[in-house]
């Protein structure tokens, strides 16, 4: 990996960390990180292949109360450069490479909960460095402090990277091919069965029977192999656009009829 890339690599590392805090831009989301670390170091196809597949386990990860969601920054990145040394050092099977980082994604996640704990335990003196400043008025104090503390989750994310990228990409590779073949064959199934993963946590928070019909029509659609991925996205768009217009023309018009204003809802209760 040259000097530049390695630049590079870091400083996406560094705006995933602080968008794990931040939440705006979404560069911690797995497809955008992936696809970045793989733009940059001139892997675009396999980073986005790499992202989509994290991306649909990422999906059902979430903060819920006092439960902190794995670090989707950390394994993101992370992955991303163990996939591109695997293939910069002479790996011709894209596949392999992949499917080892799909499947190293996970306990990289789990590890970046401690580095979460360790930034949030540092950034608690800063917090009472804040209200000092505050008493003061020293509004200038009370902004550096705090980008202090976002940098600081943003320096979670790129020392790690940066170790990574020092690693010789022809050492990752060696790994990558030392390994047997029950062993890549379990990681390729691990690989296939994320999205499926992915998309039954996402169901398991957003199942009702209001939106149960839009499953089953688009589990059928999915079946026939004539419809594109853009084709399913457009049926998907304008049954959404339709339930939202007969929603919203249930509330104008329906609202005296004892209607929940939801009209797919009414139809159901009414077989009930």
């Amino acid at each position: 990996m040259s000097a530049i890339s390695i630049v590079l690599v870091i400083v996406v590392a560094f705006f995933a960390g602080m968008e794990g805090i931040l939440d705006e831009w979404q560069f911690h989301q797995p497809l955008v990180a992936c696809t970045l670390i793989g733009l940059v170091t001139g892997h675009p196809t396999e980073g986005i292949m790499l992202g989509g597949s994290l991306q649909m386990m990422a999906l059902g990860w979430a903060n819920v109360g006092a439960a902190v969601a794995p670090d989707a920054a950390l394994a993101s990145v992370a992955s991303a450069i163990i996939m591109v040394l695997g293939l910069q050092g002479g790996s011709t099977d894209a596949t392999k490479a992949i499917n080892t980082s799909i499947a190293v994604a996970v306990p990289l996640s789990v590890a970046g909960l401690f580095l979460t704990m360790l930034c949030r335990t540092i950034a608690i003196p800063m917090v009472h460095f804040m209200d000092k400043a505050a008493e003061d008025a020293n509004f200038k104090a009370v902004e550096f402090w705090q980008i202090a503390a976002i940098c600081l989750q943003g320096v979670r994310i790129a020392i790690p990277a940066a170790a990574l990228c020092v690693i010789p990409a022809k050492a990752v590779t060696s790994a990558l091919n030392a390994m047997p073949a029950w062993l890549s064959g379990g990681m390729a199934v691990g690989g296939g069965m994320v999205a499926a993963v992915g998309y039954a946590m996402v169901i398991n928070m957003m199942a009702t029977k209001e939106v149960w019909p839009f499953f089953a029509i688009g589990f059928v659609l999915a079946a026939i192999k004539e419809l594109t991925l853009i084709a399913l996205g457009v049926i998907g768009v304008s049954l959404a656009l339709i339930y939202l217009g007969l929603k919203e023309s249930a509330k104008n018009s329906g609202g005296g009829n004892g209607g929940s204003g939801d009209p797919l809802g009414d139809i159901l209760n009414d077989y009930e």
